[in-house]
């Protein structure tokens, strides 16, 4: 069974040989690498390395790749060891048929139009045609050898001057389209070249072969930067510009005592190519995109926590948002990022020029890892936020934590973004919870709004029954902590809630309702807590429980929860249920469940428990 070259490559680089290795192999990490005791020889001292792609051992010999592992591991052949691959990373196998085996040859003879077109453009750019684009890469204190290393060329100025000399090697309009160096009309047809009076930089996948190009034009035209369609051989969402050179850089064996050569996206061509100049040799930038997950993937080959480099203005931050929020679901205890932000109204290649390398490589140097700065990110420079615009970050902080998907990194995530929620928002009406009362003694004159009405409003009586089992029963605040965020709130109660959960976050609750009161004696709180708990009866089965959890009291909470917000409610706990099929049985897991799936079915009988 013959399969092409192309899928081999893309389920080599869809699956990382660490994970395949580690699920049979015990390893630890040795520097960017891992190595473990060798399974296929006895040892007691380990000898087997596992790199980016390929494993090795220094003992017996053994070598290969993750396909090759899988066979000797399980004594499988090529062909069964790539459908368990594919069939793990998501991937179709694709069948061997002679327009496969034809296919594969055209996808070559795609890459040989691009080398022709290379040689063109990089002949052209030395050229009495191609000097306005040499000045242009001088000027911006790029050098002749960085200039031909990276290939970099000029298309001419002139429309049809590139199908003309194509033509004179056999290539047609057609394949010059197919190989994204061409537009087509509504009909599919070529109708003009894509690049013309451009500087040029070639796109090279991760093996350095040659895939498409991208092109800057000189002047006022637009667009500044235009990048080649997605082909047969290019896909943006996969590459990066650059990454052949900085896989080869960040992996390369470094003298004793040189610095780590960090992974760093920025943000386009020139920075790339301004920092491989100056010796930042691990540089790479997206193709005109958002950060990717693919991208991502391919990153976290190269290096478990690469550095993301942005603007420093709002828009950059911008930026950065969106990056981890990319990131975040795809997170795991081997995968971090590291994010800095440039100085204002600089980017990487002028930074390099003005205040040179030693400069950059502090920048790069002072990059914080991605949970010190998510909630910077998050919370979006805001400052004396009142009681909705707290309880509106809270919600996301928790809900941005809530998608990394290995729980106990999620948990460490939520623990520190809402560490850095109550240390920057700490509320400062009167004193601490643990000192003295504010000044006003007894407390606030703020009244509930319906007690100056005999009209009860349903939604609100819902929303004081939800507060009140907390005042009552203070050790449910923990568990109804994410929703309660999540919940919408006049200011008044919303007060209540900030002070609630900043309680249980300072570590203060008590374990029952009366010692909650007495904490909030002589507090400005005191008085709405009061009336919180006396403006009207709780669910009447509840009136004569005593202060432990039982299992009624908390589905009562989960009940009037989900009678206020059933359609977010509902979700949730088809969430839970979904994770705790795919996690496992785990008794104390069901438990914390079995409240939520009492209530729920009770709402979907139509019973509102009022």
């Amino acid at each position: 069974m013959a399969i092409e070259s192309g899928f081999l490559d893309e389920l080599r680089a869809r699956t990382p040989l660490f994970s395949v290795v580690g699920r049979r192999v015990k390893l630890a990490r040795s520097g960017r690498n891992w190595k473990g005791c060798c399974p296929f020889h006895g040892e007691k001292t380990p000898s087997f390395y596992v790199y980016d792609d390929h494993f090795h051992c220094f003992g017996c010999g053994v070598h290969g790749d993750v396909i090759s592992f899988v066979m000797q591991m399980e004594g499988k052949s090529f062909p069964e060891a790539v459908e368990e691959l594919a069939s793990a990373a998501g991937l179709d196998v694709p069948k061997d048929t002679r327009r496969s085996q034809e296919e594969v040859a055209h996808t070559r003879s795609l890459g040989d139009v691009l080398d022709l077109v290379q040689e063109i453009w990089a002949a052209a750019l030395y050229t009495s045609a191609g000097r306005a684009g040499l000045d242009y890469l001088l000027g911006r204190g790029l050098t002749h050898d960085t200039i031909r290393s990276f290939g970099l060329g000029w298309a001419g100025d002139g429309r049809g001057s590139l199908t003309t000399a194509l033509a004179a090697k056999g290539v047609t309009p057609h394949m010059m389209a197919e190989a994204g160096l061409m537009r087509l009309d509504e009909d599919g047809q070529p109708k003009g070249e894509l690049f013309w009076g451009r500087v040029t930089f070639p796109i090279r996948d991760r093996k350095g072969r040659l895939v498409s190009f991208g092109g800057r034009i000189l002047g006022d035209g637009q667009p500044k930067y235009l990048n080649g369609p997605e082909t047969a051989l290019f896909s943006k969402r996969r590459l990066l510009f650059g990454l052949d050179r900085a896989r080869a850089a960040v992996r390369a064996p470094r003298p004793k005592g040189a610095p780590v050569t960090d992974l760093v996206v920025v943000e386009g061509y020139m920075d790339v190519i301004a920092l491989h100049q100056a010796g930042f040799g691990g540089a790479v930038a997206p193709l005109g995109t958002a950060l990717t997950p693919e991208q991502l993937d391919v990153l976290w080959q190269v290096d478990r926590a690469p550095v993301l480099c942005f603007d420093g203005d709002s828009a950059g931050r911008r930026a950065a948002a969106r990056a981890a929020e990319t990131a975040l679901p795809l997170l795991k205890d081997e995968r971090s990022l590291r994010l800095c932000l440039l100085p204002d109204g600089e980017d990487p290649d002028s930074l390099v020029r003005t205040r040179g390398a030693q400069a950059v490589a502090d920048l790069f140097a002072s990059a914080s890892p991605l949970s010190d700065v998510l909630f910077d990110l998050l919370a979006g420079g805001i400052s004396n936020p009142g009681p909705e615009e707290r309880a509106a970050l809270r919600r996301k902080l928790v809900e941005a934590a809530a998608l990394i998907p290995e729980k106990t990194l999620g948990a460490e995530y939520r623990s520190t973004l809402l560490d850095r929620f109550f240390e920057t928002f700490r509320r400062k009406k009167g004193a601490g919870f643990g000192g003295k009362p504010s000044l006003g003694g007894g407390g606030s004159s703020r009244v509930p709004q319906n007690t100056q009405s005999s009209h009860v409003d349903p939604v609100r009586e819902r929303q004081r029954i939800l507060l009140a089992l907390l005042l009552r029963y203070p050790e449910l605040v923990q568990e109804a902590e994410e929703a309660l965020c999540r919940l919408s709130l006049p200011d008044d109660y919303s007060d209540l809630r900030a002070m609630l959960l900043d309680l249980s976050a300072e570590g203060l609750l008590p374990e029952d309702g009366k010692t909650l009161l007495d904490v909030l004696a002589g507090r400005e709180e005191e008085a709405l807590a009061h009336s919180v708990l006396t403006e009207g009866p709780l669910p009447l089965n509840l009136e004569e429980k005593d202060t432990s959890l039982a299992v009624a009291i908390r589905t009562q909470w989960w009940h009037f929860y989900g009678l206020l917000n059933f359609g977010q409610f509902q979700k949730e706990v088809e969430q839970e249920v979904a994770r705790f099929a795919q996690d496992g049985a785990d008794m104390a897991e069901w438990k914390r469940l079995q409240p939520r799936l009492e209530a729920l079915a009770a709402l979907r009988r139509g019973e509102t428990g009022e």
